[in-house]
């Protein structure tokens, strides 16, 4: 507020005042001098005579009470009320929600501080929720907004008025912003805020779900871990039960649509077949669609804590579907949910934010694994009885039985020029059947016939044969077999197109294998030149790094005991390939030890975008042959150890979903990375977008969309997409290349859930309000004083301002402070019988 000023107007008279003031001062003296009575009665006495005569004398002067004051009409003031669903909440012991509340307060006839706002200022009148809006009279507020983009609503209004005389803001709302990040706002440029807090601060009677995390690992036995913070307050020893419920899930596009038919299109622009080939795939018919019902996969139960704290409830499930599952958490007071929400008499604030859809991605194979040995062997009969248990991997071997030998000029036969070795075997032709100076190779569980052909000719040679590919596995096979750009071409397949390479111990791999200073070599973890020499290793028991125990991928066990007693069972091993040291950057997972040292047993590392492993022993297989437990072991570990090889291998279509930050209405960014079978970026495609809320039924429901080049990167388009409910979505991509062809597809998922941050706490924010209050030059008003703040307002710091002055000795004030000093004097004495 203003202080108010006192100026002089008579200067002239300022000596003769004083010089009356000294004389009066002393006759007072004097005629109190011998006046009856103690020392401090006539010092009070004469004190209040003194002070009378004063405020007549000081009237000679004629003083001018000045102070200034907003302006009347010429300063905008503005009235934000919130609109958003957390008004609905009704404090303990109230019987009208704080929206109800606000309502009385914005549009009762009773209140009066609103016209007397409208006598001194311009009032506007605004409601927020996602979005700021100006209103006549408050009409429109219904509470219905998802979100409260408090802090983005003083922004927006401060820029709409930027250069324009704002005196401040009447802000009035609960404080719960969900645009809020960590720290107070930026209150740059802000007027002064003046909060109205709705709501009290006694703690509210509800359970919500506080923070979800989901993760999934290569651990076979436990691939999803969900876990969920959840409060309780008002239920002191009552239970809490949480359910986890799988969303009933529409099938994917790609089985619910025919196959689009490529489109025949002669003697047309490139842009023509592209257009020829989306709306094909638009078009293509549906069928029927069947949501399957909600399914209760597990429930948990505990006690709510005496003091409103946190309970934390851990589920471990395996989806029973690959690919993409959405799952609701949900959690309520004794009873499920699903009766709580029918029933009218539960005692809950809001049920808003007792439950939450999360999503889990499985990932969709098969994921394919190129397997390359020097000569058939038992571990790879091991490895792939083991991958025959798992649907989305899949294993082709690559066999060399006959290692590439010099040219003779002799033959078999006169005219032979094919080795004998096939005589009589199949196809005789020319190009059919190895030559002398040609190594011979077999294929295993190749998919196409097209695919054996490849790769009965050796090891890819070309980017689109080996980038099909996700990882690669080398085993007891030596460094010549490979030419030089065979071998270049495997370390950009993990370095550039981001695959796993794993090579196995064998009698031709590793230093063995010649492998030091090849390009392979260079991926590797470990160093091959010149090991340290030692002693042969006698029995070899395997054990875990600090940094393996903490890999879930490497484990078998759920717990460390149970993990070190299967340990100790495994038979020891007897065949390692030594090296010198480890690669900075790289893991140590596993060791074996001979009793004297240990040796490095299983390293990995990160090469490029992909991962490279090392498994030094060369006898796993051994481990298998003890009884049935261990070869179950065994072939669960090799699972593990494939899943883990293809974790992060990126697909040559990959939709990815992220939310605009800043963005209230949660909008969703749908990138679509495109590559060719070189993995280099797809230019000129096509790429068709179908959206739809996780268990909508019919065709109306799936939104289709049409991605757009990203100006920046080449090989990307972007799509976006607002979500209208709480809830999961799905989303497929499907990309045309130039040609009109399918290039492929991806899908992702994602889930919207606004009520999450607006009922993430139900008590109001009374702190951040204070100190958006104090950082802006407001202060909090309270809502039985907004008439007083109303009538104050014009007195306090406003953009234009005039000068107000008032004669002081106008005032009737001055003359009854005078009488009363005489009177109060004349009292005393006659109390005394002086008078």
């Amino acid at each position: 507020m203003f202080l108010a000023a006192v100026l002089i107007s008579a200067e002239n008279w300022v000596i003769p005042g004083a010089i009356f003031a000294a004389v009066v001062l002393l006759l007072l003296a004097w005629s109190y001098r011998n006046a009856p009575g103690g020392g401090g009665f006539r010092a009070l006495c004469l004190l209040l005579k003194l002070l009378g005569v004063l405020a007549l004398a000081l009237c000679l002067l004629e003083p001018l009470w000045s102070r200034e004051r907003a302006r009347p009409g010429a300063n905008y003031f503005a009235v934000l009320a919130d609109n958003s669903q957390g008004m609905k909440i009704k404090d303990r012991g109230a019987t009208k929600s704080r929206g109800e509340n606000l309502q009385t307060l914005l549009g009762s006839d009773k209140q009066d501080w609103q016209p007397k706002l409208d006598e001194n200022f311009q009032l506007r009148r605004y409601l927020f929720d996602a979005r700021l809006q100006s209103t006549r009279d408050f009409s429109e507020l219904a509470f219905d907004g998802r979100v409260s983009s408090m802090v983005s609503a003083l922004r927006n209004l401060a820029d709409r008025y930027k250069g324009q005389p704002l005196a401040g803001v009447l802000l009035m709302t609960d404080g719960n912003a969900t645009d809020l990040s960590e720290g107070l706002p930026d209150l740059a440029g802000l007027p002064p805020i003046y909060p109205v807090v709705m709501g009290t601060d006694d703690a509210v009677q509800d359970v919500s779900l506080q923070r979800i995390t989901v993760s999934q690992t290569s651990f076979e036995d436990a691939p999803v871990t969900l876990q969920a913070e959840v409060s309780a307050t008002g239920y002191p020893g009552e239970s809490v039960v949480a359910q986890l419920v799988k969303v009933g899930h529409l099938a994917t596009l790609t089985n619910l649509t025919t196959p689009p038919p490529a489109p025949v299109v002669t003697n047309t622009s490139r842009r023509a077949r592209n257009r020829a080939a989306t709306n094909a795939v638009a078009a293509s018919p549906t069928k029927a669609m069947v949501i399957p019902a909600d399914k209760i996969v597990t429930e948990q139960r505990q006690l709510a804590s005496e003091d409103g704290g946190a309970a934390s409830f851990r589920f471990q499930f395996k989806p029973d579907q690959s690919g993409l599952s959405f799952y609701r958490l949900q959690v309520s007071p004794k009873t499920p949910l699903d009766t709580l929400t029918n029933s009218a008499a539960t005692s809950e604030a809001t049920l808003a934010n007792n439950n939450r859809v999360v999503v889990v991605d499985r990932g969709r194979g098969p994921y394919r694994i190129l397997y390359v040995a020097g000569r058939p062997n038992w571990e790879y009969k091991f490895l792939q009885r083991s991958v025959m248990e798992d649907d989305q991997v899949q294993l082709v071997g690559l066999f060399r039985i006959a290692k590439r030998e010099t040219k003779f000029e002799f033959r078999g036969r006169a005219g032979e020029s094919s080795n004998p070795l096939f005589r009589g075997f199949g196809n005789q032709s020319k190009e059919e059947i190895e030559q002398y100076d040609q190594p011979v190779f077999r294929v295993a569980n190749a998919p196409t016939e097209d695919e054996w052909k490849r790769l009965m000719q050796g090891f890819p040679k070309l980017p689109e044969d080996l980038f099909k590919y996700h990882a690669v596995i080398v085993d007891d096979l030596e460094s010549q077999f490979f030419s030089a750009d065979q071998m270049s071409l495997l370390q950009k397949f993990v370095s550039e197109r981001g695959g796993g390479f794993l090579m196995l111990g064998g009698a031709e791999s590793f230093k063995e294998g010649k492998y030091h200073r090849t390009p392979i070599g260079d991926m590797l973890p470990v160093y091959l030149d010149a090991p340290t020499e030692e002693a042969a290793p006698g029995a070899l028991k395997l054990d875990f790094t600090r940094e393996g125990w903490l890999q879930p991928w490497a484990r078998l066990r759920a717990n460390e005991s149970d993990e070190r007693r299967r340990l100790a069972d495994i038979a020891p091993f007897g065949v390692l390939n030594k090296v010198r040291a480890i690669k900075p950057g790289a893991s140590v997972i596993a060791t074996a030890s001979d009793g004297r040292t240990q040796h490095p047993a299983l390293a990995v590392h990160r090469f490029g975008n992909g991962r490279v492993g090392a498994i030094l022993l060369g006898d796993i297989w051994h481990w298998g042959f003890k009884d049935e437990a261990n070869q179950k072991d065994m072939a669960k570990a090799w699972r593990q150890t494939m899943r883990w090889l293809v974790a992060d291998v990126p697909q040559r279509t990959e939709l990815v979903a992220e939310a605009r930050a800043g963005d209230p209405n949660q909008a969703i960014r749908l990138q679509v990375k495109v590559r060719d079978k070189k993995f280099q970026p797809l230019d000129n495609a096509s790429v068709t977008l179908h959206v739809r809320p996780v268990g909508a039924a019919g065709v109306t429901n799936i939104v289709r969309l049409t991605a757009e080049a990203a100006p920046s990167q080449a090989g990307v388009y972007e799509a976006t997409y607002v979500p209208r409910d709480t809830g999961g979505y799905h989303a497929e991509a499907v990309v045309v290349d130039e040609n009109g062809m399918e290039a492929g597809r991806s899908e992702v998922g994602w889930t919207s859930d606004p009520a999450s941050d607006e009922f993430r706490s139900l008590k109001p924010n009374r702190a951040l309000l204070e100190a958006i209050a104090k950082g802006t030059g407001g202060e909090v008003v309270s809502a039985s004083k907004l008439t007083d703040f109303a009538k104050s307002l014009p007195n306090r710091k406003a953009p234009i301002t005039e000068s107000w002055t008032s004669p002081l000795w106008h005032q009737a004030g001055v003359f009854l402070f005078a009488l009363a000093c005489f009177v109060a004097e004349w009292g005393l004495r006659r109390k005394r019988g002086l008078a």
